[in-house]
């Protein structure tokens, strides 16, 4: 590479990396909220909220890095051709075709990044990020022993413990539950204490009353000596413990794909549609550089300026999109149409050659005009 190739290629990592980083922020904040809301919320401490954050963090950027790249190739074609240091490379010789040399690099580069995000980094921390949170559904402890608290570990339950002993028992239970709109029950109890059982946690109260009502506000009061509740269902479902595609190495769902088929229930035609999307995206990242910059090439010889091919870029780039969307449906339907997850980028290559060549038509063109004046 030349110096003005490592000049383009140094402006494009620099701000590809400030890019990122803001993308990848708004991104992170949006999902952290809701996050923070329901771990916290849920008597979770921050520790836990820190690692569920650092674990979601790599589908984060494999979403942002897309628009991140379209943003920096943007950025420095029009800086270079509003600072007319495109004009200068033209006239030194540089065609459109040398000119896209650094942009093709930095394709290349952010693919490489998204090939190690799609193939290694992803799955695995979606992996650990389900691990975790059957963990965190399954530790009532979390949930339910905080005493003095009132704790609401799902929509419609509200529970509350006076004091725990050391003995485990809990003291003075309170635990509404208005789940349904049939009516609501509100359960008080003297003493209760938790069992677990091979089917799930079992919340036994001593001594204490339940009050229901319907919802024609008939009122209805019934004392018991001990009542058994179910915990695991006031929590929620854990889940299914079948393996998930999305968890599953590039490897296993390309060559062992019957096995993967008999674990996770998945089609064949999705396990073919997530194995080829994650080379997809990557190939995709190479083309978003080289369209980007063929269509911002395009500008320097319009009297209008660059502004409006950044718009016309961006539409490209959402039609890419389209089309790669577009295309999971048959992969879906039936596995031999693989191949129809790489027409996203074959599109792409196919608009960067026929850009390339009309812009290298005009600047023939006008060197022409010139030489002729």
């Amino acid at each position: 590479m030349g110096r003005s190739d490592r000049y383009i290629l140094a402006q494009l990592l620099l701000l590809f990396g400030f890019f990122s980083l803001v993308l990848v922020s708004i991104y992170w904040i949006n999902r952290a909220v809701v996050l923070f809301d329901t771990l916290i919320g849920s008597g979770h401490t921050a520790l836990v909220f820190l690692e569920f954050s650092i674990l979601s963090l790599p589908n984060v950027i494999r979403t942002a890095l897309p628009l991140a790249e379209f943003s920096a190739v943007a950025y420095v074609c029009n800086r270079l051709i509003t600072e007319s240091e495109m004009v200068v490379l033209q006239t030194t010789g540089f065609s459109p075709w040398r000119l896209a040399r650094p942009f093709l690099v930095f394709g290349f580069i952010v693919a490489l990044i998204m090939s190690a995000l799609t193939h290694f980094l992803v799955p695995r921390s979606m992996e650990l990020l389900q691990i975790r949170t059957q963990e965190i559904s399954q530790s009532v402890t979390a949930k339910l022993l905080t005493d003095g608290t009132f704790l609401h570990p799902t929509r419609g339950i509200t529970f509350y413990i006076r004091e725990i002993t050391p003995e485990g028992i809990l003291e003075d239970v309170f635990l509404s539950d208005h789940r349904t709109p049939a009516g609501s029950t509100v359960f008080t109890a003297s003493e209760a204490f938790l069992v677990k059982e091979e089917i799930g946690t079992k919340l036994v109260m001593i001594d204490g009353m339940a009050q229901s009502l319907s919802a024609d506000g008939r009122l209805s009061v019934t004392n018991f000596r001990d009542f058994t509740y179910d915990v695991g269902g006031m929590i929620g479902s854990v889940g299914s413990s079948r393996p998930n595609i999305a968890h599953m190495s590039t490897s296993d769902l390309l060559l062992k794909t019957v096995t993967a088929h008999e674990k996770s229930n998945a089609s064949l035609g999705r396990i073919m549609e997530q194995a080829h999307v994650r080379f997809a995206q990557a190939l995709f990242c190479w083309v978003i550089a080289l369209v980007t910059c063929s269509t911002m090439l395009q500008g320097s010889f319009s009297r209008f300026g660059p502004g409006r091919y950044i718009v016309i870029g961006l539409f490209m780039l959402i039609a890419l999109k389209f089309i790669e969307s577009a295309s999971s449906d048959p992969v879906r339907a039936d596995p031999a149409n693989w191949w129809m997850m790489y027409l996203s980028p074959l599109a792409g290559l196919i608009v960067y050659i026929v850009q390339q060549t009309v812009t290298a038509d005009n600047f023939r063109l006008r060197s022409r005009i010139r030489r002729e004046a």
